[in-house]
C-alpha cells in the first residue's frame, strides 16, 4: 500500500500556509491558524477522521478572518486530493450522523472527483469567538471544492451554534473516515473507470 501523505504550501499576499495530511494516520493534529475556534473545529476533523493534520497559517487577521479560513480550507482540500492520488481502492462514499448535546448534524460525502457543496448549518450568531459564522460554511465549501468531493452538510436540530458547528465537523470527519477507507481490490469505485 502506498503512503497517502501530501504536503501543501500556499502563499499569497494574504496568507502563508504549510499543510501536511496523512490519510492513514491516527488523528493527530497540530493546528495553528490564529483563530481559536477554527483550530478547535479542524482538530475535531482530524481526530475523528483519523487523518493526521498539521497546519500552520500566518494570515491577515487584522483585516478579518475570511482569507485565513478560506485559504486553510483550500490547502487542506488540496492535500486530501493529492494524498488520494487516483483514488484506487477507496470506499468513495461516506455518511454520518453526529450529535453534540442538543445538536445533530448529518453529512454525506462522495469522493467522486466532482466538486459540489450543499451546506445548511442554520447558525444564528454572527461569530463564535473570532470566527465569523458565515465563514464556517465557506470553509466547508472551499474544502469540498479543493478536495474535489461532493459534500452535503445539514444541521437537523440544535440551539447552540458552537454545538452545531462542531457536530458538523465531527460528522464530516466520520464521513471522510469511511470514504477514504481502502480495501484490497485496487479498483476504481466508478462505472466510468475514473474518479478524476
Amino acid at each position: 500500500m502506498n503512503e497517502r501523505i501530501a504536503v501543501i504550501t500556499r502563499e499569497t499576499t494574504e496568507t502563508k500556509i504549510e499543510c501536511r495530511v496523512n490519510l492513514d494516520g491516527s488523528g493527530r493534529a497540530d493546528i495553528q491558524t490564529g483563530i481559536g475556534f477554527y483550530d478547535h473545529l479542524l482538530t475535531a476533523l482530524a481526530r475523528h477522521s483519523r487523518i493526521d493534520l498539521t497546519l500552520s497559517c500566518s494570515g491577515d487577521l487584522p483585516v478579518d478572518d475570511h482569507h485565513t479560513v478560506e485559504d486553510c480550507a483550500l490547502a487542506i482540500g488540496r492535500a486530501i486530493d493529492q494524498a488520494l492520488g487516483e483514488r484506487r481502492g477507496i470506499t468513495r462514499f461516506g455518511w454520518a450522523l453526529a450529535p453534540l448535546d442538543e445538536a445533530l448534524a448529518r453529512v454525506a460525502v462522495d469522493l467522486s472527483g466532482r466538486p459540489f457543496a450543499a451546506i445548511a448549518l442554520h447558525l444564528k450568531r454572527d461569530a463564535i469567538g473570532a470566527l465569523a459564522c458565515e465563514n464556517i460554511a465557506h470553509a466547508l465549501q472551499s474544502l469540498a471544492f479543493a478536495a474535489r468531493m461532493t459534500l452535503h452538510v445539514e444541521i437537523l436540530s440544535g440551539e447552540n451554534d458552537h454545538h452545531k458547528a462542531e457536530a458538523a465537523f465531527k460528522a464530516l470527519a466520520l464521513s471522510l473516515r469511511q470514504a477514504i477507507r481502502q480495501d484490497d481490490t485496487n479498483d476504481i469505485a466508478s462505472t466510468k473507470g475514473t474518479l478524476t
